[in-house]
């Protein structure tokens, strides 16, 4: 099972996975022996990333193995993907999911599976978000598990697992083509959610992400029976009290829906990690407009100083677009004050590309590709700058490190504060930390920073607890 693309990938490859074992595959590790199938969760999300995942089917079909395409780029593409992709013995779409034990052993028989044939996946759920539930069920949803059993097989044993606690959404972002390939938005039940963090913490999980398309709309679909507006702050107060569990993490979150009461239930719950990832994208509201989107300057510096004036340590990263159509040398401005007002830990910037299916797609006044490289490279080293000073400014502070990696060859070994998220963020770099392992959550002091990275000094370990235990 190879997986690309974010952490929703990996929960679907997780499923996969469950799934598998249940249907009488075994699992093996490419490094260690030839499969008879090797199955790709692909990312359709942007350019570079369904290129990756092409790359990624080409080479696994070089192992001599029969190669399964899943995932965003399999559903997005079907049958278009089959057509020019000869080394796909198979293209299965979502639909597939339930029934992928079965298709593997056809794929491995020989016969023709009929590659899928795309949907637009919004049209599959009713319009009005409470009347979901019921006929999700009907309807192949990754990663959520339709009852009490967790039907997942996690394939990594570190200390930190993704947990989803919804699919799909309703927003219509004029550069996003996510929903009409993942659906409308569906919440999962808090019992399932909280049934599976119980479960991820006897497999050895101590940190759980919380991923979803759009995090901050969880609830809206569940009726009054889950409070609506609450239920994601309801559900953080459950998670963050499972044994075993020391570290909640919540990604994904829309600016124009995050309430004050969500800000507080982040920034000050025991056992939340006040870590705000925010979907700014960027701070003209020209350009938001015609990204369909809401929000300005002045409205997102004041969501920033709420999160501060409750924790003013908490963790703020962001992901920013630039070139989009239209895009003026004053709204790159204006993203710049921004970004210079804001001094966010960790920002993600991407140059816009036109996606196929969306509004901006078809859009008038497209800037040239060396335009916006040039502000691409313009907006990434004022974010260097910026956030390297954010790092710097926590010299002296005192963190909590969850261990990730220790090398056998080194003294030091490394992890991620509150503050900084899996993969997307910097990290802790435990000076003398021989003496720990994988999975240990050490008290430490800042003494140093490289960019956005910390060098830190260990204070004490925190001790575990441990799931069953009294």
């Amino acid at each position: 099972m190879l997986t690309l693309g974010c952490a929703r990938n990996e929960v679907d490859s997780e499923e996969l996975a469950g799934r598998l074992s249940g249907g009488g595959w075994e699992l093996v590790d490419l490094d260690e022996q030839t499969p008879d199938v090797i199955v790709v969760n692909t990312c359709g999300f942007v350019e570079s990333a369904k290129k990756d995942s092409v790359d990624t089917l080409i080479a696994a079909a070089d192992t001599g193995a029969k190669v399964v395409a899943v995932g965003c780029m399999a559903e997005r593409y079907g049958a278009e993907l089959a057509d020019n992709l000869p080394e796909a013995s198979a293209v299965l779409g979502f639909d597939h999911y339930p029934d992928l034990a079965e298709r593997l052993g056809e794929v491995v028989a020989g016969h023709a599976i009929a590659a899928h044939v795309p949907v637009d996946r919004r049209t599959l759920l009713p319009i009005t978000p409470v009347e979901r539930q019921d006929a999700a069920h009907d309807v192949a949803v990754p990663g959520h598990a339709w009852g009490p059993r967790v039907l997942r097989k996690r394939l990594e044993d570190g200390p930190v697992a993704a947990l989803k606690i919804a699919s799909g959404c309703d927003r219509r972002c004029s550069f996003c083509a996510i929903p009409s390939f993942r659906g409308s938005f569906v919440s999962r039940l808090p019992d399932e959610i909280v049934a599976e963090a119980a479960w991820l913490a006897e497999q050895g999980a101590r940190e759980l992400v919380l991923v979803s398309e759009n995090s901050t709309s969880y609830g809206k679909d569940l009726g009054r029976a889950h409070a609506g507006q609450g239920a994601l702050e309801a559900v953080l107060t459950r998670l963050a009290v499972v044994p075993g569990i020391d570290r909640v993490r919540v990604s994904y979150l829309q600016p124009a829906e995050t309430r004050p009461n969500l800000v507080r239930a982040i920034a000050t719950t025991p056992g939340v990690a006040p870590y705000f990832d925010m979907s700014f994208q960027h701070a003209s509201e020209t350009v938001l407009r015609r990204m369909r989107r809401f929000g300005n300057t002045e409205s997102f510096l004041g969501l920033v100083e709420q999160i501060r004036a409750l924790a003013p340590e908490a963790g703020i990263r962001s992901n920013v677009i630039v070139g989009f159509p239209g895009e003026t040398e004053d709204d790159v401005a204006e993203l710049a004050k921004f970004l210079t007002g804001a001094r966010l830990d960790a920002v993600g910037v991407f140059g816009y590309s036109d996606e196929d299916g969306t509004e901006a797609e078809g859009l008038a006044d497209k800037l040239d590709e060396d335009t916006i490289a040039a502000r691409v490279a313009q907006i990434s080293a004022l974010v260097e700058e910026l956030t390297a000073q954010r790092a710097e400014d926590r010299i002296g502070s005192e963190v909590v490190v969850l261990i990730e990696r220790v090398e056998s060859d080194e003294e030091d070994c490394a992890g991620r504060a509150a503050h900084q998220a899996p993969e997307v963020d910097g990290e802790c770099v435990v000076l003398a930390g021989d003496k720990f392992e994988v999975g240990d959550l050490v008290r430490a002091r800042v003494i140093d920073s490289e960019g956005v990275d910390l060098i830190v000094t260990p204070i004490e370990v925190v001790p575990r607890v441990v799931p069953g235990s009294p």
